[in-house]
Formats: C-alpha cells, structure tokens, sequence
C-alpha cells in the first residue's frame, strides 16, 4: 500500500506539511473548510482529494495517516476522532491545551493501537542531535545551564498565549538534553495586547542534578531572534537559528577554582558542522516510516505529555505568581 497522509488544516503552518509530503510523495489529500483556500490547493496539486470537513475526510479507505496543523484549541476533538478510526496521526504543537486531553488521546492511541506524534520539530534538527551528541560524549562535561530566547515581533495569537504558541519547541529541546522533568517552574510575564493573553514570559525550570534553565519567549519584540545557549563544566555550546548559516559552535570556556578564587579558561571557539536537513522534512519522513504501525520513539505520547505538563505548570505559576512543582 502506498503511503497516502491527509493534512488537516492549510493555514500558515499546513500549507508546509502539503508541500512537503507532496514532495516526500506521500500527499493524499486535504481537509480545509476555506472554499477558496481548497480549490486553490486542489489546483496546485492534481491528484489529491479535497473535504471541506475531518468527517468526510475519515471516510477515505486510502488514507493510511493524517497530519493536524489546526488552531490548538481544536486538537484534542479531531485528533480523537482519527485515532478512533484506527488511522496514525501526527498532531501540531502543543498536543492539547488540557493534560487530562493529552493522557485521554495517549491511551486512545494504545487502545486503538495506533501511532500518534506531536509535531515537536526541533528533535528532528540535524543541529539539536549534533548538541545532544556533544552533551552525550562529554565535550561540554556536566550539563549545568541551558538557555532558550524565541522572540520576534508577531504572529499574535487570541486563543493561546506567547508560552503556549513558542514554548512547546523549547520545552522538548529541555527535556531532550536534561532527560528528566523540572521539579520547580517559575514563570512571569506580561499581557499588553489583549488582557489575560500574555504577550511575552520569561520562565525558569529547575531540574534534578542542580541543571537550570530559562525559556524567554516573546511576539512583541523589535528584531527576530532564535537562540540556544547549552552551559557546562568544561565547555559551551551556542545555536543561532535566525543568523545566515545557523551557526553551531562550541566554546572551549569555563572556570575552574583556584583555591577559592574561580580561575577562567577562555579556549578557542569551534565552528561545528551539522547536516543541512529541513527538520520538517525529516519528522514526516519519520512519520511515514512507521505508518507500518513500528513504534514511534521520537515526539511520542510520552514527550507530548511531559511537555503538555511543563505548559500546564508554567502557566499556574504565570497566574499565581509563585513557583509550582
């Protein structure tokens, strides 16, 4: 059987799915109630199959997976309604806007026996691997300190706030390196736009073995700006993913104590290659290998909902203005 996935939802982020399986060649058609927006897909790409609603879509025997890239707040229904039929789903960021609807459609999942994955793109970055890899072998020695800014000015989102719209990519990046939970988030911010929707936060994670981290993300910000700070014993590691070529590079900096006076070794700075790989490209590579129905080990149900959790936490102590555990 051929490989055939239905995009659910072609707006700005599932106009990139339906151009990418169309050319990984695993298009089989699309889900978009915009009329226009459908015709003008179904002309871009012969041969794929158009519906104006998930209920039709479902109904297509050819169909062996499907993708979600809808507003989050409508995750949770169509999502469920997929893995019902017994078909593999792929879902956006962030799984679900509740925790209890991410653990529902874990075990929906298990129930129906069926792959679901969250669209955490990051873990499919050549250049997230290559770090995880230099943490893995050493060369930056214990993992102390890790750090995330993801700001630019827009998109503006009126259902989900700044953390929930940006966040989730760095969150899974956290829990990819640290391989474990934070046992203490506080998170503030501000709401300046529209009250309640907070346009920019500035949250901190506390994870066992004294590693810390932030994840400063905002929409109401003069210049874009992607960047990944990785801090250890022995060395650093920096990412600019919205600098030409993406840099990676590492530092061979840190401190040492000489008696009680900290002693710094300032060691050169290292470029590092990575492969120049399109990270959506190769999450729905993975995807469509293992619509075979192999387990999935990358953005699964378990990564879904310890990222789902972390935003459910963060955004308590966002509220409350404490620290949540």
């Amino acid at each position: 059987m051929l490989n055939k996935i239905c995009v659910v939802g072609a707006g700005h982020w599932g106009i990139n799915h339906i151009k990418t399986l169309y050319s990984l060649d695993a298009l089989g058609g699309v889900v978009e109630k915009d009329k226009r927006a459908l015709e003008k897909i179904m002309n871009l790409y012969p041969g794929i199959k158009g519906f104006g609603s998930i209920i039709h879509a479902l109904q297509e025997k050819e169909f062996n997976g499907f993708t979600v890239a809808t507003p989050a707040e409508t995750h949770f229904k169509i999502a469920r309604s997929i893995i019902e039929t017994g078909k593999h789903v792929l879902v956006e960021k962030p799984l679900t806007l509740t925790l209890e609807d991410a653990v529902q459609l874990k075990k929906l999942a298990e129930l129906h026996n069926v792959n679901l994955m969250v669209g955490h793109v990051l873990l499919f970055h050549p250049a997230m691997q290559k770090i995880k890899t230099l943490i893995n072998e050493g060369k930056i020695g214990k993992l102390q300190y890790l750090y995330s800014n993801r700001v630019n000015l827009g998109k503006v989102r009126t259902e989900e706030n700044v953390f929930w719209s940006f966040a989730p990519h760095d969150i899974s990046v956290f829990q990819y390196f640290t391989e474990s939970k934070p046992y203490k988030i506080m998170s503030t911010g501000g709401d300046f736009l529209q009250d309640g929707i907070h346009d920019t936060t500035l949250t901190v994670l506390e994870y066992p073995g004294n590693i810390k981290g932030h994840i400063f993300v905002s929409w109401l910000h003069p210049f874009k700006e992607h960047r990944l700070v990785v801090v250890g014993s022995e060395g650093m590691i920096s990412f600019e993913d919205s600098k030409e070529g993406k840099p990676l590079k590492l530092y061979s900096k840190s401190f040492k104590l000489n008696g009680r006076i900290p002693e710094k070794n300032d060691g050169p700075i290292e470029i590092i290659d990575y492969e120049q790989k399109m990270p959506l490209t190769e999450e729905l590579a993975y995807f469509i290998d293992h619509l075979d129905g192999s387990q999935v080990e990358i953005a699964d149900p378990r990564s879904a909902l310890e990222v789902v959790e972390i935003l459910v936490k963060a955004s308590r102590s966002l509220l409350e203005g404490v620290p949540v555990g």
